[in-house]
């Protein structure tokens, strides 16, 4: 087959959620600059889109005024508009955080003051009476009622996202992994396994990778990607009624995670978990998965060693659970009582993008870097999926003021 080569005014490297939603908002707001996706796999959402609970986040754990805290209680209500116009599976079903002990109260306390502070809507703080009316098999000293989160079809959000892209005159290239990124004047040139692609602007998406790519490009992001892997099980068909909706404990604020929690899927069944260990690989998905690259890259980034010297316990806690299901279940019995080991089968797992700084701190929000005739997304945490539609709005009115659109 003969190697393409694509010309297009605007690159956008990354087909999973945030780099469709940026690709098709551009298409729609500036037609003339419709971009190409260019996406390594052979398929789109096929990492962190594709590997997460697909949970529609209401806006309840973070620091207001971040980005993230700014961003996802309007996101999570144009997400589900978004999904009632294009029949996108979901369903705003609510969940519960529940406090199991006394020393969680005022975390729980502090995360209704958050949740009241981002706007989230009908937050509501509620005791054990309550709560076994919303999710009869939970427990808790007390608990929040989140009416407004929900459940989603993420990979089909993004492959609506890329349908409309390619209406609006965009394109997308799978299996066109990105070899090479060069300035080619006033434009760039990228070697792709697929040929090559040209253009004028270039901005990346490109998650578990997002530093390697933007430094593909030229820029020197001070934060690195450190994979971590997130392992679920399943709750066996027989049991799946002990969980109506999500059940989410109160989050331990020395671990930068939520916790393992229990999430009704879109597509049915209950996940239980994730735990949170590092990855050996940026797509580790199986706990045997290593790459030699990857491993060391880690254990040289001085801000990795600081984080594991930092966080060492809990960390260790989390490897546990990962190889013992015994100390899994002692985790999800703190929220279920009633569970037990037979009630779970393996289930799927997915790997966190995590941008680390070199002090050993995680960036706890959205990052942008802007270079000449480019634009990097180093940092698309959880709620990005929620957030998609107004991050890519974001990223493109960027685009429209840096590149004179």
């Amino acid at each position: 087959m003969t190697p393409m080569d694509v010309k297009r005014e605007t690159i956008v490297i990354g087909g999973g959620i945030v780099g469709m939603a940026t690709a098709m908002t551009i298409a729609r707001r500036h037609p003339k600059f419709a971009p190409v996706v260019v996406e390594k796999e052979p398929g789109l959402a096929r990492h962190q889109t594709g590997h997460n609970s697909g949970v529609i986040h209401s806006g309840l754990y973070y620091k207001p005024g971040s980005l993230k805290a700014k961003f996802c209680v309007a996101a999570a209500r144009r997400m589900v508009e978004f999904c009632r116009e294009h029949g996108v599976a979901h369903d705003v079903c609510g969940k519960v955080v529940v406090a199991t002990q006394t020393e969680e109260l005022p975390r729980l306390e502090e995360l209704h003051r958050r949740g009241q502070a981002n706007g989230v809507p009908g937050v509501e703080m509620i005791g054990p009476e309550r709560l076994r009316e919303i999710e009869p098999h939970a427990a808790g000293l007390q608990a929040l009622f989140v009416p407004s989160t929900g459940i989603v079809d993420f990979p089909g959000a993004t492959q609506r996202y890329a349908e409309l892209l390619k209406e609006g005159g965009g394109e997308v290239l799978t299996g066109a992994e990105v070899l090479r990124i060069v300035r080619d004047g006033a434009g760039w040139v990228l070697e792709t396994r697929a040929g090559t692609v040209r253009g004028s602007c270039l901005i990346t998406c490109a998650g578990l990778h997002a530093d390697r790519v933007a430094a593909m490009a030229g820029a020197r992001p001070r934060a690195r990607i450190v994979p971590f892997r997130g392992e679920y099980f399943s709750l066996v068909p027989q049991r799946q009624s002990l969980v109506r909706n999500l059940i989410y404990p109160v989050p331990d604020p020395a671990f930068p995670f939520l916790g393992v929690h229990f999430t009704r899927m879109i597509r049915g069944g209950v996940e239980a978990g994730p735990n949170a260990v590092p990855g050996l690989t940026r797509e580790s998905y199986r706990k045997t998965d290593f790459n030699a690259r990857d491993a060391w890259e880690a254990f040289l980034f001085a801000g990795f060693r600081k984080f594991a010297r930092r966080h060492w316990r809990v960390g260790l806690d989390e490897i546990h659970r990962s190889f013992s299901k015994r100390a899994f279940v002692r985790g999800l019995q703190r929220l279920l009582p009633e569970i037990r080991a037979e009630d779970l089968e393996p289930g799927g797992c997915g790997v966190r993008a995590m941008a680390m700084e070199p002090d050993g701190t995680l960036v706890d929000d959205f990052l942008f870097h802007d270079d000449e005739r480019a634009i990097h997304v180093l940092n698309a945490p959880s709620p990005a999926a929620t957030a998609s539609l107004l991050i890519g709005e974001a990223i493109a009115e960027r685009a429209a003021e840096r590149f004179g659109w």
